[in-house]
């Protein structure tokens, strides 16, 4: 079966991957190069045991600061859009116990089967990427936000995730670069299992693979619209010309949305902006983290990524806008430079700015539309967790395509 991906982003690379490892034939399309959108600067943290959705209980609390504050890290900007206002709604719905507690349990899933996946690729193509496996600290500033994270914690533990609840001594024994900022941490979730790894190189090294594989690329060529007939799609217009296939699946993250209401489909799928920066730290001991670190009260996460530390966050909720705002990548030098004062390599920052696909849930939408076409599959909206999860999603299009 000739099968098309609409999308170069980790989650369309490892579609591919795993399509083609199935034994179909395989065209990827995309307007640019691998991983340069949202993949291409995310945190670099592959979170397949620490996944609590942003769509939580909590989030009614904190909506007064996320509307109205300026240095909120969670940032609702409402703008002309009524999609921004629908899915506005539809997130705050959302945030409720009972469905964070399904939308948990469904990403531990998906996560656990990704890892499986991602780790049998790296065992059989041993890329390039800068993998780890060094654990991850979350770090809570209070008792009632650590109390609150020891229960996602108990969850998840049911759900079979291994972690740990631990003190600010323990922090700073896992990760000594911590050091100063012993007094102000309330607790930490521990996992020790959690990986990280450069999506960028990733998508790079998957793209040199999956050529010597046969798969055929077709890239700074945007998708103009798709063509149907009979309720199917009979083919992919480019600039370059049609591309036909037996199957397609739409992979094309926040741009999703946009190329589906050509075919009348309404995904919930909004871009949140994020914003990241990366510093060359070489192996200075306890300048810079060793373990994924994230800071939950500032909503930034940092990982070691070679010899480099990746710092990424915000989360805007403004539309389509991907300028790099000055004033967001100061935020995170500013609070590397508070949690780990001993990295002084701050002068490159090679500031970046992404839009993650997110659902109102916090689930990915996976599989075919009731009003799309039949032969159209779709592997979008995974929001922060695109990396986390894309070969698990990968694999369950792999399933759906599977006779």
């Amino acid at each position: 079966m000739h099968v098309c991906v609409l999308g170069a982003g980790i989650v369309g690379l490892a579609t591919a991957y795993s399509l083609r490892r199935a034994g179909h034939e395989v065209t990827v399309l995309d307007r640019a190069d691998p991983g340069s959108g949202a993949s291409g600067g995310n945190g670099a943290q592959l979170s397949y045991s620490y996944v609590q959705p942003l769509a939580d209980p909590g989030i009614w609390r904190q909506l007064p600061n996320l509307l109205l504050s300026p240095t909120s890290p969670l940032k609702l900007r409402p703008r002309l859009d009524p999609r921004q206002w629908l899915w506005g709604a539809q997130f705050l719905a959302a945030c409720k116990g009972s469905t964070s507690r399904s939308t948990t349990a469904r990403l531990l899933e998906l996560a656990a089967l990704s890892r499986q996946t991602f780790d049998a690729m790296m065992n059989e193509e041993q890329l390039d990427c800068d993998f780890s496996t060094t654990g991850k600290l979350v770090l809570y500033p209070d008792q009632p936000s650590f109390a609150a994270a020891h229960r996602q914690m108990l969850l998840q533990r049911e759900l079979g995730s291994r972690q740990e609840a631990v003190g600010a001594d323990r922090c700073v024994e896992i990760e000594p670069a911590l050091a100063s900022r012993h007094r102000h941490i309330a607790g930490a979730i521990y996992t020790p299992s959690e990986c990280a790894a450069d999506c960028l190189k990733t998508c790079r090294a998957l793209l040199a693979v999956l050529r010597r594989q046969g798969v055929r690329f077709l890239l700074g060529s945007p998708i103009e619209h798709l063509v149907l007939r009979g309720g199917s799609v009979v083919a992919a217009a480019t600039p370059q010309g049609p591309v036909e296939a037996d199957q397609y699946v739409m992979a094309l993250g926040a741009h999703s949305p946009r190329l589906a209401r050509t075919l009348g489909v309404h995904l919930p799928v909004y871009p949140l902006k994020g914003y990241s920066i990366t510093v060359e730290v070489g192996d200075e001991p306890h300048a810079a983290p060793s373990v994924s670190v994230t800071d939950s009260a500032r909503k930034v996460v940092f990982a070691r990524i070679g010899s480099r530390l990746r710092v990424a966050g915000m989360a805007e909720l403004s539309g389509y806008d991907t300028a790099v705002c000055p004033a967001q990548i100061a935020s995170l030098k500013a609070t590397t430079q508070m949690l780990f004062p001993q990295c002084n390599a701050l002068a490159d920052l090679s500031p970046w700015a992404g839009m993650r696909p997110a659902t109102p849930t916090g689930l990915p939408i996976i599989g075919k539309h009731a009003k799309g076409p039949r032969n159209l599959l779709f592997n979008t909206g995974h929001g922060a967790l695109g990396f986390t999860l894309a070969f698990g999603s990968a694999q369950r299009i792999n399933r759906l395509l599977s006779p």
